[in-house]
């Protein structure tokens, strides 16, 4: 993180009437200023508002402003809060200049006074110089600026104080009243100063902290009133600070750290809820686990570490998300729900050119209301996730140039019916309820849709020719065990008797006819069985009936032949 500190203790002396009272703002990147004045009316009518002016190339990266009325020694009044601001472009005033306008609690008479802190931010206001170093250069960076506030009125005393972050000071310019005293630089006190006094002046001074940037963040924090506030982060960093030339070595860097890679950092650590659980650091490869957490009752603290040590201009990205109990971000008021949570990131050395902010409400929350105690840019989406039948509604908040001050809390205020928690749960039972009854109406109901329907009586032909044909199968089967039977017991029965022709002498004459006959009958038998088995195969290959009958027929004729031979053969057995 690079901080310059700077503070002004300024007595605005009003020469003349007017209504506008000084408040300056002088900063650094992250340059933070903190501004003292103590503004008096030496004109003979009442004055509401102050003016700051800011030079255009500083007032680009203005990130944060605030003024609060002052007791003095830095302290502010109690129960004050900051005070309203905004941009004015006022007429014949210098060129390069942005105009703020501060309104003051009440008017101030003449000879009145009033104590004013003025807190700034800047960033990418520090400049690395060189530009680029190697990996065993330290990090230098060069301040510009004025050692005079920078004031539309006249300033009677003024003191500047710029605080280092090291007491290392390679240069800085030299003025009267001007001294080093360990890590600070003090300029004046000066005097009797004119309007839009300015003497330039430059610091250059080591700085080695880290120069995270967050090119993008994308913060998604996702409401369950089942009792859960689920934050999820995407980061995508950048080390703006002076780019690294020349080769990189690991083992050097292992080595000595703080000598070979002192101008890098290796770690960030994120602020999360006392309560966080479920913590998370991963990026597009995986979980990282270079990663620490630890905490009390009063916070939690993530320390996470890049896959490699970042040095200038190396980028990174990852995701960290974590849950936390519902009761300790949502209240209720008046009727509605209200989320309270914090703005910005979680990382206090963190700038953020882009900050993306989505709060996902429940299904059905309604009547929308979003306070931010700062401008920012706001849009709704919505989002679609298990069981969701309209979508939940997104509040996009979104606001570049953020910095730590930008941290606060927020709140986002809804109407949500408590009886709509249970219709996911209600909708889930009943999906299954219709299953399952469905399934019982199906195995147990009759489909058809009328019984004297041509559907259904066709279905009842179908099934009689289903039955018949597996009648003429039994039959066909019977038939062809009843002929392997009979054929069976005719050699059985006529064995013995042949073997008594055979043996016996008087029978010599009749036995030729005798075996011949018996060879007849057993082909007039085997002609049967073919006849049986070519009809059984010409209904198995679904033949047609006239290519049936053509097969049969030639089998037939052999049949009436035979059984005519049988009968030729019997009348001449009987003759002999």
């Amino acid at each position: 993180m690079y901080i310059v500190f700077v503070t002004w203790f300024i007595v605005v002396w009003l020469l003349t009437y007017t209504y506008h009272l000084v408040q300056v703002d002088l900063s650094s990147q992250m340059v933070r200023t903190t501004t003292s004045l103590k503004v008096e009316n030496n004109g003979v009518g009442t004055v509401s508002e102050i003016l700051l002016p800011f030079p255009d190339h500083q007032a680009k990266d203005l990130a944060f402003l605030m003024a609060t009325i002052s007791e003095g020694k830095g302290k502010i009044k109690g129960g004050s809060g900051s005070l309203p601001i905004r941009v004015v472009n006022p007429e014949e005033t210098p060129p390069a200049l942005s105009w703020y306008l501060v309104s003051l609690p009440k008017e101030l008479g003449k000879g009145e006074s009033i104590s004013l802190d003025v807190k700034a931010v800047f960033t990418h206001i520090l400049r690395p110089f060189p530009e680029k170093i190697t990996q065993a250069d330290i990090q230098l960076l060069a301040f510009q600026d004025s050692a005079y506030y920078l004031s539309p009125y006249a300033v009677k005393v003024q003191t500047l104080t710029v605080k280092l972050p090291e007491p290392k000071v390679e240069s800085y310019t030299k003025l009267e009243n001007s001294k080093v005293s360990g890590s600070e630089i003090k300029y004046g006190p000066y005097e009797n100063l004119p309007s839009f006094s300015y003497t330039p002046i430059v610091v250059h001074f080591e700085n080695n902290k880290p120069f995270a940037v967050a090119q993008e963040l994308v913060r998604e924090i996702e409401i369950s009133h089942w009792g859960n506030v689920q934050v999820t982060e995407s980061y995508n960093i950048l080390h703006a600070g002076a780019l690294i030339t020349g080769e990189f070595s690991r083992l050097d860097y292992q080595a000595r750290p703080h000598v070979r890679g002192a101008s890098a950092f290796r770690n960030l650590v994120a602020k999360l809820p006392p309560r966080a659980h479920s913590v998370y650091y991963r990026d597009e490869i995986g979980n990282i686990s270079t990663s620490n957490l630890w905490g009390d009752s009063a916070k939690t603290l993530l320390e996470i570490e890049p896959r490699y040590p970042m040095f200038g201009g190396w980028r990174t990205s990852f995701t960290i998300g974590y849950g936390s109990p519902l009761q300790d971000f949502l209240f209720q008021s008046e009727g509605k729900r209200y989320l309270n949570i914090s703005f910005g990131c979680p990382m206090d050395e963190v700038v953020i050119e882009k900050l993306v902010v989505k709060i996902v409400l429940p299904e059905g929350s309604k009547d929308i209301f979003v306070s931010v105690p700062f401008p920012v840019n706001q849009s709704e989406e919505t989002k679609f996730s298990h069981l969701d039948m309209v979508g939940r509604p997104v509040i996009v908040l979104e606001k570049s140039n953020v910095v730590p001050e930008h941290n606060q809390y927020f709140q986002v205020y809804y109407k949500f019916n408590s009886l709509s928690l249970f219709w996911e749960p209600m909708m889930l039972i009943s999906g299954f309820f219709i299953l399952f009854v469905t399934c019982i109406v199906y195995m147990h109901a009759d489909l058809t849709i009328s019984k004297s329907s041509a559907s259904y009586m066709a279905k009842l032909q179908w099934d009689e020719v289903q039955t018949a044909i597996q009648q003429f199968q039994n039959i066909m089967n019977r038939s062809r065990k009843a002929a392997d039977s009979s054929l069976k017991e005719l050699s059985k029965e006529l064995k013995p008797l042949l073997s008594f022709l055979q043996s016996s002498p008087q029978a010599v004459q009749i036995l030729p006819k005798v075996e011949e006959l018996v060879a007849k009958e057993k082909e007039l038998q085997e002609k049967l069985m073919l006849k049986h088995s070519t009809v059984v195969d010409c209904y198995e290959k679904k033949l047609g009936g006239r290519e049936t009958e053509n097969r049969v027929a030639s089998v037939q004729q052999k049949i009436t032949l035979l059984r005519q031979e049988v009968e030729d053969l019997f009348e001449i057995i009987d003759e002999i």
